[in-house]
């Protein structure tokens, strides 16, 4: 089965299943060996350098692994490369909150929110949810859709006896997010033992995060009738105003696509932050701005799809891959 008909039919899953609740998620497994790493490293005294083997080690053993289930069936291959994929998973999390404010019942949202976000949701307002809730899922478009999509893709441009390393790139793309997400905090236990997941996690996100930015979500702001050229100028002028150097290229092009402003005061951990601003506040925050994040994200993942999909097959195409024997 060619790699382009198994990935589409992974995306599709995703879109009909979301993420499998039932079953024991494959980055749930990688959560737990980075736990026994760190188990086994943090003692160490040399933080840094053994928070990097860590890291090196679960994201190699993550890659090796795939590689040999994937040898073992393309059906195998197909499910665990949707299970990289969080589109429905992400946009009905932002829906609930949405439903739930509907329908009146802001201490229930902020509960809800509070399972998406690392900011204090208890005092929030029904304003800040509404904003807090379309971050998460600007945010959150590259590294639980862009970047697996993107590695996946490259990843096929490389085969070992025949194998296609599409899932080993995809899932050493979720080994190096789980790993940021469990270690590459900037507070006292995880400063140092952390910094290198932190740093690859930036590093791995550099391109999808800004071909996300630039070309997918404006393409997509325009296809669902937003206009191309605002997220496009909020991109370039406000991309860089945030603690991430990745994170605010996505949350600039969704900013300037609703129309909202990204940013200002934000509680984490009993903490106030001013928070640098993205975007330019048209109007204030409102329930259909969640709906309107919902939908392009959706658009933004099959515009990814498309894009990838032609680009890579140009690319194979030219004879450009790489096959080891």
């Amino acid at each position: 089965m060619d790699f382009y008909m198994k990935y589409s039919l992974a995306y599709g899953l995703d879109l009909i299943l979301g993420d499998p609740h039932w079953l024991y998620h494959p980055v749930r497994v990688i959560g737990k060996l980075i736990e026994i790493f760190e188990k086994f490293l943090y003692r160490f005294k040399s933080k840094k350098f053994f928070g990097g083997i860590m890291a090196i080690s679960v994201i190699l053993l993550t890659g090796v692994i795939s590689f040999y289930l994937a040898r073992i069936s393309p059906i195998l291959e197909v499910f665990l490369l949707y299970t990289t994929l969080a589109t429905k998973s992400l946009g009905l999390e932002g829906i609930k909150v949405y439903k739930i404010l509907k329908s009146g019942d802001l201490s229930r949202a902020q509960k809800e929110l509070s399972y998406l976000v690392s900011r204090d949701t208890g005092e929030m307002d029904e304003i800040q949810v509404i904003r807090s809730t379309v971050e998460t899922i600007a945010e959150n478009s590259v590294d639980g859709i862009i970047a697996p999509m993107f590695y996946a893709f490259l990843g096929s441009c490389f085969m070992i006896d025949g194998i296609s390393l599409a899932l080993p790139f995809a899932m050493g793309y979720k080994a190096v997010n789980t790993l940021d997400s469990m270690v590459g905090y900037k507070n006292e236990k995880y400063i140092d033992f952390g910094m290198c997941s932190a740093k690859i996690d930036d590093l791995f996100n550099l391109i999808p995060a800004r071909i996300a930015g630039l070309i997918f979500i404006p393409i997509s702001s325009f296809l669902i009738g937003k206009g191309i050229i605002k997220p496009i100028k909020i991109f370039l002028r406000d991309r860089y105003n945030h603690s991430s150097p990745n994170s605010g290229h996505s949350e600039a092009s969704f900013a300037g696509s609703i129309g909202v402003q990204f940013g200002g005061r934000t509680s984490y951990f009993g903490k106030v932050y001013e928070k640098p601003t993205i975007g330019d506040k048209i109007k204030e925050f409102e329930f259909e701005d969640i709906r309107s994040a919902y939908r392009l994200l959706y658009v933004t993942s099959a515009i990814a799809l498309i894009i990838f999909t032609i680009i890579f097959i140009i690319l194979r195409g030219e004879g450009i891959g790489f096959t080891w024997r």
